[in-house]
């Protein structure tokens, strides 16, 4: 009997405040790319949206291998998606007592990162046996 085991760990990033578009631009960049890869690709680019993905691409990555016991070499960047988020509205104070509206995108960022080392599934025995080992 096989067991469907875990083999991605995620990032999530909420209320980033920038527009999804701009994030966007760069997230389509490093999709399907190798961790290594995708942070140099992050650390080269000149938009000001690559430091929160960088940083939540570091927290995909110290997530799975704490949770998953992966090492970083065998990480790919599955998924990594961008949603808009709510929009900050504020009132800017005009002449003649007017004031004009600043409305400020937020997005929400999602990265998903898969350790291709690992099966996606294993037999039952297995696992029975690696418990009784510890």
């Amino acid at each position: 009997m096989l067991k469907k085991i875990k083999t991605e760990a995620y990032a999530l990033g909420q209320h980033i405040s920038m527009s999804a578009h701009k994030a966007r631009r760069v997230i389509d960049q490093i999709r399907g790319r190798s961790y290594e890869e995708a942070l140099m690709i992050l650390e080269l680019m000149p938009y000001r949206a690559c430091y929160p993905i960088f940083k939540l691409v570091y927290s995909a990555a110290a997530n799975a291998s704490y949770n998953l016991d992966s090492n970083e070499t065998n990480l790919v960047i599955s998924k990594a998606e961008v949603n808009e988020g709510t929009t900050v509205k504020k009132l800017k104070p005009r002449a003649r007592g007017r004031s004009y509206p600043i409305k400020r995108p937020t997005c929400h960022i999602t990265i998903v990162v898969k350790d291709i080392s690992l099966d996606e599934y294993v037999e039952i025995d297995y696992l029975k046996d690696l418990i009784k080992k510890k």
